[in-house]
């Protein structure tokens, strides 16, 4: 189901109750834009459609927090108005000119802020909406946090909208003892990946130098005599890897990131998905047999991606609530 994982940390086990947990999101409920709003959030029906969330009553009665086999799902959704700026300028411009062609002289630095600003009040009403969904997976048996993003900046979005839901967030970032960078700089260099991982055939080098140039392998045999040893003369060379494919167990692949980020999961073994289909399940099934297997598979390979980092560093719960 998710294709990009940010991870965090929740205290293990989780304090929150189910029901507890949907009593404090039903605060922030999402809603749609007003008309002088550029952008609204708030947490929707994991299993609803975004573009009936406000609107059918039978999405509304629906639970904003998924349980399967206690596992949660939870989705966040963002309505955004396209108005570019480009297009307020180009309005406020005109007016500007008109201004001066009445007055004899140009509109002042003040009367163009104010003309700007009543430019964006006059066309946000009529701006196009865009809406998006941001999916949250919570594990309170083990203490897993993982966002479906593939930036921190969208991850943090979600995060800052849960803080303000909650009366107590203790969430921080996973550290482990030794940086992804490092890792996958010894993974390279001896050409072999940790047990239970193998490199697969994509892979970015970046110089740490001003110049910042960058090498990159995509869909090559890493594993090859001849790739092995460029790799090492960029490694030797100042390079630093950046991004590498990898994959678990001959289950996920996925491509881990300096920043401990995981992009491009895809699951691998398709049989159970393939049964599910074959035996005419619904889509309620559907949908709950893929989250299940996800958040299991997730489960199990969380703690070896960790491990292969050389651990993880756990911080205290009461540290935790200092940071949040």
């Amino acid at each position: 189901m998710f294709k990009n994982l940010q991870i965090y940390r929740l205290p293990a086990p989780f304090s929150l109750t189910l029901a507890q947990l949907e009593e404090q999101l039903g605060r922030v409920v999402f809603t749609r834009c007003g008309s002088q709003d550029k952008q609204s959030r708030g947490w929707v029906p994991p299993r609803g459609k975004l573009e009936k969330a406000d609107k059918d009553a039978a999405c509304a009665a629906l639970p904003l927090v998924h349980s399967v086999g206690g596992q949660w799902l939870i989705a966040m959704a963002t309505e955004h108005r396209l108005l570019p700026s480009s297009v307020v300028n180009q309005v406020a411009t005109d007016r500007a000119d008109e201004l001066e062609a009445q007055q004899g002289s140009r509109p002042g630095r003040k009367q163009l802020r104010e003309l700007k600003e009543r430019v964006t009040e006059e066309l946000l009403p009529r701006a196009f909406t865009r809406r998006s969904t941001t999916w949250l997976w919570l594990d309170p048996v083990n203490g897993w946090l993982a966002v479906d993003a593939a930036s921190r900046g969208k991850a943090d979005d979600a995060l800052e909208l849960l803080a303000k839901s909650l009366d107590e967030f203790p969430v921080q970032p996973v550290k482990t003892e030794r940086s992804p960078t490092s890792a996958m700089a010894d993974w390279l260099a001896a050409g072999e990946a940790p047990a239970g991982f193998t490199v697969d055939r994509d892979c970015e080098l970046k110089s740490v130098s001003d110049e910042k140039s960058a090498v990159r392998y995509v869909r090559h045999a890493l594993d090859s005599d001849e790739a092995r040893a460029q790799v090492r003369e960029h490694l030797a060379a100042g390079k630093l890897p950046t991004r590498l494919a990898l994959t678990w167990g001959d289950r996920l692949s996925f491509v881990l990131t300096e920043k401990l980020e995981i992009k491009r999961l895809t699951h691998l073994d398709t049989k159970e998905e393939e049964a599910s289909e074959a035996n005419g399940a619904n889509g309620d099934e559907l949908f709950d047999a893929e989250f299940a297997l996800m958040s299991g598979e997730l489960q199990r390979f969380l703690p070896d991606l960790l491990e292969a980092l050389g651990g993880e560093i756990r911080e205290t719960v009461e540290a935790c609530k200092e940071v949040a």
